[in-house]
């Protein structure tokens, strides 16, 4: 039995920005509190964060997820558009109806407590839910958001979700190729053979295009968006103009007509690289607008994937729908590969974690696609995180905006690049394994300080001015 069984929709989860491990996961703990406390008996709530969470709470809307979920919407369908409205009510209001249901007192000003500095030890991204019930009686339950979106209850195992039979079981990557070889199917393949003890193949197909159709979505919209992004830092969007520039100020309706134009306007080196990082810029810039975007396998990294998958789509030769559906299963297993024997929270292992991760599954996935065998597809993924090993997690104001917007552009070309080394050689012959970079990349979190792991207590975020005007 593999030590966690994950899937596809486990490491693409479509949600709101601008953190899954700071928004989305507090954001599902606040839902999940909820199920276990009948919002009908609870006549007061406090909500206490710890560790990262407190540090950087601020910055990436910690306080917004939480007070959201109490509210009882949804990150998959809750309309971005009306967010700050929403949040403006309740904290001018100092009311918040639980669960959509239960109207009780709230000032998110007192009831929600920044711990700056108390930790809990199970994981940095902690936080406290404590209810006062009808009873007089208070009921108070714990939570670990450990990355992804992923929420852990106190005492709960991260691994306890599922108990069933798989094909294949993959406990690391040498599983992964051992199996792949054995029984002479590609990694994307393997995948889907164990989606299938979830659902059927058409259900995970249309899960996995709705995914593309938001991560395209989102790309449209980012590079169709113009102005400042919020937060207090001042940082210009620059998608659109860049968008703009490429395009020659020629403009489109739809996504369509989008990518034809994309692909009549050059396909040069230089053209393809600019369209490269507009993508990647613009998936970032809405995830820092608290946008739509989809973890892929983080908010922070989300843009990589989407990046080099548009790359694909829009400067390969006549991809389809099954074309799309092997990218995301195989890189959704390099991540599972990751969140299983290292880790994808920034807050326990830095922006390697993030970037590093979403920049190996980008690789491998890109790998298959054009034709690399699964070894091939490992040594890719193995050399674009290999170089991003050490990399820190320190935002500037705590917010996901400075470096972190630009570094998915970085981790998309560093993935394309490892593809096309990793294709030209011989993915047997390699000397890093992914399973050896993967332990490398865990022995790196554990020994780098704590101040370099989105915390914005090192690094850039105490070396640059907060007055910057623009990134």
């Amino acid at each position: 039995m593999a030590k966690e069984q994950l899937s596809v929709f486990d490491i693409f989860k479509i949600g709101v920005g601008p953190s899954s491990s700071h928004t989305l996961g507090p954001w599902r703990a606040a839902e999940r509190f909820l199920k276990d406390c009948a919002p009908e008996t609870i006549t007061g709530i406090r909500v206490s964060l710890y560790g990262s969470l407190a540090k950087t709470g601020k910055g990436h809307g910690t306080d917004i997820a939480v007070i959201l979920g109490l509210a009882g919407f949804d990150p998959v369908t809750f309309a971005t558009a009306t967010l700050h409205p929403t949040i403006d009510y309740i904290t001018n209001h100092k009311k918040i109806k639980l669960g959509g249901r239960k109207e009780i007192d709230f000032d998110p000003a007192t009831d929600i407590i920044f711990l700056k500095k108390e930790s809990l030890p199970f994981h940095p991204n902690a936080l406290k839910l404590t209810a006062t019930l009808s009873s007089g009686t208070i009921t108070e339950e714990t939570f670990y958001s450990i990355g992804g979106g992923f929420v852990v209850k106190d005492g709960e195992s991260a691994s306890a979700k599922q108990s069933i039979t798989l094909p294949y079981d993959v406990n690391d990557a040498d599983d992964l190729l051992q199996n792949c070889m054995s029984a002479g199917i590609s990694i994307s393949q393997l995948v889907m053979e164990n989606e299938k003890a979830w659902r059927t193949e058409q259900a995970t197909v249309a899960g996995i295009l709705n995914i593309w159709r938001v991560m395209q979505e989102c790309i449209y919209k980012g590079c169709h968006q113009g102005g400042i992004l919020p937060g207090g830092l001042n940082v210009t969007r620059r998608a659109a103009r860049m968008n703009q520039q490429l395009l020659k100020g020629k403009t489109s309706q739809n996504m369509t007509d989008w990518v034809a134009a994309i692909r009549q306007s050059g396909s040069d080196f230089t053209s393809i690289m600019n369209w490269i990082s507009c993508f990647a810029l613009a998936v970032n810039e809405e995830n820092a607008a608290f946008g739509r975007v989809v973890t892929a396998p983080t908010n922070g990294a989300a843009g990589v994937v989407p990046a080099v998958l548009m790359y694909y789509h829009v400067f390969g030769k006549n991809t389809t729908d099954a074309d799309i559906v092997k990218f995301m299963l195989t890189a959704s297993q390099i991540g599972c590969l990751f969140k299983m024997g290292s880790t994808i929270s920034a807050a326990m292992g830095g922006c390697q974690a993030e970037i590093g991760v979403s920049s190996s599954m980008a690789a491998g996935a890109l790998t298959e696609c054009l034709g690399g065998s699964p070894s091939q597809v490992m040594q890719a993924a193995e050399i674009a995180m290999e170089h991003h090993l050490g990399m820190t997690c320190d935002p500037i104001g705590g917010l996901v905006q400075i470096p972190c917007i630009e570094r998915n552009t970085m981790g998309a070309i560093k993935a394309i690049t490892a593809s096309q080394l990793a294709l030209q050689g011989d993915g047997e012959q390699m000397k890093v394994s992914l399973d050896a970079v993967i332990k490398t990349m865990w022995d790196t979190a554990v020994d780098m300080s704590s101040k370099y792991k989105e915390t914005a207590e090192g690094g850039l975020a105490i070396k640059v001015p907060l007055n910057l005007p623009e990134c």
